[in-house]
């Protein structure tokens, strides 16, 4: 049988899933690494952990299966966007992976925003003004750290450096590119003038090429450690974020894709570059023809892992002695408040926000508390907060891309029946859960195929990809989602003026 591998490079995991040609998963790998936080707003990896836990995938995939490298067509890859690694002449890391979730380079993005050229930046570039993003990110590294830029020959991504330990080429793919701040995605090059910001030339950059792009040879020491041929091509592929909408086939026209996993992001296809004019969403390359416009938020299922550990601690202990999954008790707990719950409002930012509100030092709150309120509206509450964030995104993309016609959704909330439905309610639309839960190794396996002739068409994976629950909206919630949505987003707008305050107080700044 032949087969295709897909590795995804995410944030806190690598997962290697071996697919075969009509796009069902034959084997999967998922090899965890820590995430370093040594200091506040600290969110670093080690490139190396990394690097071993993709050969480990590959290998495990291979052995799982059963499966000779002589059925293997091609490997492709994804890759959590924003990272940053700094190389020295000899290739070697002078820093851990920066990953989008470091929030060190605020006030360098502060910086950025009060450009005048600011807005001319963002529609050249497609990225949002964050800490999240890599020119952000060198920007703050030139100020904070000099010496350490004096030394840097190379500055890459994870899947960069990972790749050219792989196969010993320096490449970067637009997609990844798109999402640094330094890519000008009109003219799918380097842009000058962001250039000059971060402090870099183009020498120190990798090579550019599209996503497409076949990497011929694998090193001959990791292809007899991960059981592979050394001649298996590697597909370069894309970001995780846009190939997640080719895994769940979200790439017609006004399809939404929607992805709650530990952050979130709401994304559609569009068939040229559209930026957003208030610089709230963002623009990435996919492939020719095919850009995606979105928004990402920081706070998806990582907020319901908080609710897990500090609001139901005992209950969690409880259902783990009794081998329960405790994330289905809590859904079941919450299923028993009613929708809405009773006026309990929640707004999830527990880590920052990035879209729709691109506010580092933004913060959690519950309002609407009274005695009435429970530990179960609690629960109820945080996960409308979540859906109803992204509902806000949704609305951004609607001004720019259209009225959307259909979504489809993936990530680990899709487990939760309770927590598909709200989607469906909140949204008023149906919504689609693929069979698939491995989107984004499914894109780039899609790509990869596209790359190697083995299909004519992305559009082949519509073939690939089956449903496996459809969620219609149920009417009867309506009514207090209609009421309760304004007030969430008028509220978010209301105390957006004191996060800066409260941040720098829990930061210990005077």
């Amino acid at each position: 049988m032949e087969t295709m591998i897909g590795v995804d490079l995410g944030t806190t995991s690598t997962e290697t899933v071996l697919f075969d040609l009509q796009g069902h998963a034959l084997a999967t790998a998922n090899i965890d690494y820590p995430l370093y936080q040594d200091e506040p707003e600290m969110a670093e990896e080690d490139p190396e952990v990394i690097f071993e836990a993709v050969v480990t995938g590959l290998s495990q995939v291979l052995r799982q299966n059963g499966a000779s490298a002589a059925t293997v067509k091609g490997v492709a890859f994804s890759a959590a966007m924003h990272s940053v690694i700094l190389l020295d002449a000899q290739y070697q890391p002078l820093t851990r992976v920066i990953t989008w979730a470091d929030n060190r380079a605020a006030a360098a993005a502060e910086q950025l925003r009060q450009l005048p050229n600011a807005q001319a930046l963002v529609q050249r570039t497609g990225v949002p003004i964050h800490p999240m993003s890599p020119l952000a990110k060198l920007m703050w590294l030139k100020a904070a750290k000099p010496e350490l830029l004096a030394k840097t020959q190379y500055v890459v991504g994870i899947k960069d450096y990972v790749l050219w330990r792989l196969c010993g080429e320096l490449v970067q793919d637009y997609s990844l590119a798109n999402a640094t701040g330094w890519f000008n995605l009109h003219t799918l090059d380097w842009d000058p003038e962001a250039m000059a910001l971060a402090g870099i030339t183009p020498a120190q950059l990798p090579r550019l090429v599209d996503t497409n792009y076949i990497l011929p040879r694998i090193d001959p020491a990791f292809a007899t450690v991960t059981g592979l041929s050394p001649e298996t091509p590697v597909i370069i592929g894309a970001s995780d974020g846009t190939l997640s909408n080719l895994g769940v086939n979200a790439i017609a026209p006004g399809v939404l894709a929607v992805t709650i996993g530990t952050s979130g992001a709401v994304r559609v296809v569009v068939d040229q570059p559209i930026v957003d004019p208030n610089g709230k969403l963002f623009t990435y390359y996919l492939a020719p023809g095919r850009w995606v416009i979105g928004g990402p938020v920081n706070n998806g299922g990582i907020v319901f892992r908080w609710v897990r550990d500090q609001l139901f601690a005992p209950e969690k202990l409880t259902a783990e002695q009794l081998h329960i999954d405790p994330y289905t008790l809590l859904t079941e707990i919450a299923a028993k408040v009613p929708a809405g719950a009773d006026g309990l409002l929640f707004h999830p930012y527990l880590g920052g926000e990035r879209a729709p509100i691109w506010n580092a030092d933004a913060r959690g709150s519950f309002f609407g508390l009274t005695r009435r309120h429970t530990r179960a509206h609690m629960v109820r509450a945080a996960l409308e907060g979540i859906v109803y964030n992204l509902y806000a995104v949704m609305l951004l993309i609607q001004g720019v891309a259209g009225e959307p016609v259909a979504i489809q959704a993936t990530g680990g909330f899709a487990q939760s029946a309770l927590w598909r439905q709200m989607l469906a309610d909140i949204f008023e639309r149906e919504v689609t859960i693929p069979a698939s839960y491995e989107s984004s190794a499914l894109g780039a396996v899609v790509l990869g195929m596209q790359a190697l002739g083995l299909i004519d068409s992305l559009d082949a994976v519509a073939e690939m990809v089956g449903a496996t629950n459809v969620h219609e909206p149920n009417k009867a919630t309506f009514g207090a989602y209609r009421t309760l949505l304004p007030i969430w987003i008028r509220l978010a707008r209301e105390v957006a003026g004191e996060y800066a305050a409260i941040a720098a107080f829990q930061r210990g700044e005077k």
